[in-house]
């Protein structure tokens, strides 16, 4: 991280080479095929498709799964480290490859058949196939457990009904892994491929953030699938909220990515500009800005390290996984604001990162875990007692 970003308590001395390589594959990918495109992609509101078989040849989908599962085989902090670069370029770069990875390829590999796994794996891990996960629906966000999205057993067959909402790349999946309740209210999940019947989607448009990203609709109407389309080893909220714990870890990771650019844009831009006949960086104000964001940003980066090695020898629990994504949104949020504030006037325009950065966080504060949620989680945790009805 040294040459990457600040790196004021030497993180970097406690990486392996292979890690520290695999992080700066992932920067100069970034930097050279990514960053000429976001300003355009955020303007418009799409997303670099073409850049997804690139991602899937560079082993940047389910990094940590083994190589027979579509994955490279590297370690977890590895993994947090690829997320890191990726979402340092922008969270929707982040979210392509953690929902590919985290929520698609993970369930396949953890709790799907041998058919399953050899049908999809290896396609998604190259990117020559798209995935997404549709737990969220328009009314059940915070309250998984509430939803409302149905599966039938009819003989071999189940039918499927429902509807799922905010669902990232769910227009250009190929497999959507989309989790229902059946008629004794135990959840399951079921791989639902393109072009079935009664199975639609729609792209949300007008968003303000996450601009660089597809994000849509699943619509089921009577979609009938083969019981071999179901995820035949898990039942239970316990695989979609499983899921979600690998790709909160991930977006822990990748929050610092996030502020690590704005903070370097910050720092960068005080240098050389000048107020009042010496640059801003030399004033008192801007070094207490500075001071508390490398402050923040270290304490951000010694969670993420310390959980990828707690990942690694099997040891994480998903309320550490919490504490990681609930501070470093927090953390990433007051950073990017604060970089902004620097900038002044010229930090509203796109030549500079930190407002695209703040207006990314804002759905990334949200999703997989509201702040508050994580809130009542270390809660409990701490106290053993819950304080949301469940």
């Amino acid at each position: 991280m040294k040459e990457l970003g600040p790196d004021f308590y030497n993180i970097t001395d406690l990486l392996t080479e292979e890690e520290l390589l695999i992080q700066q594959t992932a920067h100069d990918f970034v930097q050279t095929e990514f960053m000429p495109l976001i300003n355009q992609h955020y303007e418009n509101a799409t997303f670099p498709m073409d850049l997804v078989p690139k991602l899937g040849e560079l082993g940047f989908m389910g990094s940590a799964l083994p190589e027979e599962s579509g994955g490279a085989g590297v370690s977890n902090v590895a993994y947090g480290l690829i997320l890191h670069e990726l979402e340092r370029g922008d969270s929707g770069l982040r979210s392509f490859a953690s929902v590919q990875g985290a929520l698609v390829m993970y369930p396949i590999h953890t709790y799907g058949s041998d058919e399953q796994k050899t049908k999809w794996l290896p396609e998604l891990g190259a990117g020559t196939k798209i995935g997404c996960f549709g737990l969220t629906e328009p009314n059940f966000g915070s309250n998984p457990g509430g939803m409302v999205t149905r599966c039938k057993r009819d003989g071999d067959d189940w039918i499927l009904n429902g509807n799922k909402m905010w669902i990232t790349n769910g227009s250009v999946a190929d497999v959507s892994v989309v989790w229902t309740r059946d008629e004794d209210g135990i959840v399951r999940g079921f791989l639902l491929e393109k072009g079935m019947e009664g199975f639609t989607s729609s792209d949300i448009h007008g968003k303000l953030s996450l601009r660089a990203s597809v994000t849509s609709e699943l619509s089921m109407a009577n979609v009938r699938v083969p019981d071999s389309a179901r995820l035949p080893n898990v039942e239970g909220l316990k695989g979609p909220l499983s899921c979600l714990t690998q790709a909160r870890f991930g977006i822990a990771w990748g929050m610092v990515g996030a502020a690590v650019d704005c903070y370097n844009t910050a720092v960068d831009y005080s240098k050389e500009r000048k107020q009042f006949s010496k640059p801003i960086a030399g004033f008192q104000l801007t070094q207490a800005k500075l001071a508390e964001m490398v402050t923040c940003l270290t304490e951000a980066q010694l969670l993420v390290y310390r959980l990828g090695r707690l990942k690694d020898e099997g040891k994480m629990t998903f309320q550490q996984v919490s504490m990681a994504k609930r501070n470093n949104c927090a953390m990433a949020r007051d950073i990017a604001r604060t970089s902004r504030e620097i900038l002044g006037a010229n930090g509203i325009t796109e030549d500079y990162s930190p407002l695209r950065h703040m207006a990314n966080i804002e759905s990334v504060y949200t999703y997989e875990g509201t702040h508050e949620m994580h809130s009542l989680i270390l809660g409990q945790e701490v106290t053993g007692m819950a304080a949301y009805d469940t």
